[in-house]
């Protein structure tokens, strides 16, 4: 046993685990990115009909075996449609180099000012149930989408984001995008969500705060025009029934995370103590 031992160690290099070691992160990842999205019913069919394939070779079935056969030989350009999303989304995150404007790391005056913009204007909508939707911008660009609103590039600021919200507003219905410390762009359009385990009782804003998100690394934050709920979109979730101290908290550790670290935010809106149940998904009961 000894000699067989040493036989396989002699063998084996530094290089082959290296090789080991690279390949079962990299399916591991593959494996987290696909339970994160909706491939993951996707693979469960490709695994399905793989299995009937196998098993109609078994117990030959070879008229069924031959359909199957055929069919795998078109079987990549058909994956490659199928997970054309979660492909794109997988390679925008692979060429993410860093979260927000790197003007504000380190900055924490610059930072807390925005941030307290932010909050001011938010926790005013809440209040009087004006409902609004600001997608804060980072490492993915959101130029085409600012293309087809009104480009305004001002300073942030609390009076400034009352005035675009304003229910007599040409833009109120639209989107605001905030580039670092700018208000980059208002007006805008967004794509809304195709998924089909969104609540219905989710409004436009939602979806499209959802969809936004999906596309993009984006944070979107939604105010309910019906009950003044504020909730939060990152990575094609919601996460709903924050209160102003949560948001600010979340806001704070997303501009001055200087280590460029985006989980901090995922795992505080996970243990936002208000945020349980339903109420924590992105199918939940609240209206736009």
């Amino acid at each position: 046993m000894k000699d067989i031992l040493a036989n396989l160690t002699a063998q084996i290099s530094i290089f082959d685990i290296i090789d080991v070691l690279v390949v079962a992160f990299i399916v591991y990842k593959i494996l987290g990115f696909i339970k994160d999205s909706r491939a993951q019913q996707l693979v469960k069919g490709i695994l399905i009909l793989v299995a009937v394939f196998l098993l109609s070779g078994l117990l030959h079935l070879n008229t069924l075996n031959w359909i199957l056969r055929s069919t795998m030989t078109v079987g990549i350009i058909a994956l490659v449609i199928l997970f054309q999303p979660e492909l794109r989304r997988a390679l925008e995150r692979m060429g993410r180099a860093g979260i927000l404007s790197e003007r504000f790391l380190g900055d924490k005056n610059k930072a807390k000012y925005v941030v307290d913009a932010f909050v001011d204007a938010v926790d005013s909508f809440s209040s009087t149930r004006t409902g609004a939707l600001i997608v804060i911008e980072r490492a993915v660009s959101l130029g085409d989408v600012a293309e087809n609103g009104t480009i305004l590039n001002a300073d942030v600021s609390a009076e400034l984001l009352g005035n675009i919200f304003y229910k007599g507003s040409p833009m109120h219905d639209g989107a605001t995008i905030i580039r670092g410390e700018k208000v980059f762009a208002a007006g805008c359009v967004l794509p809304l969500t195709a998924r089909l385990d969104v609540g219905k009782e989710l409004g436009t804003r939602h979806r499209a705060a959802i969809g936004i998100t999906e596309n993009s690394d984006a944070v979107a934050i939604v105010v309910s025009e019906e009950n003044g709920i504020i909730s939060v979109a990152r990575d094609g979730r919601i996460n709903r029934f924050l209160d102003t101290k949560a948001l600010e908290k979340m806001l704070l550790s997303l501009y001055l995370d200087e280590e460029g670290d985006n989980n901090g935010i995922l795992s505080f809106l996970k243990s936002n103590g208000k945020s349980k149940g339903k109420d924590n998904k992105t199918g939940g009961s609240e209206n736009a």
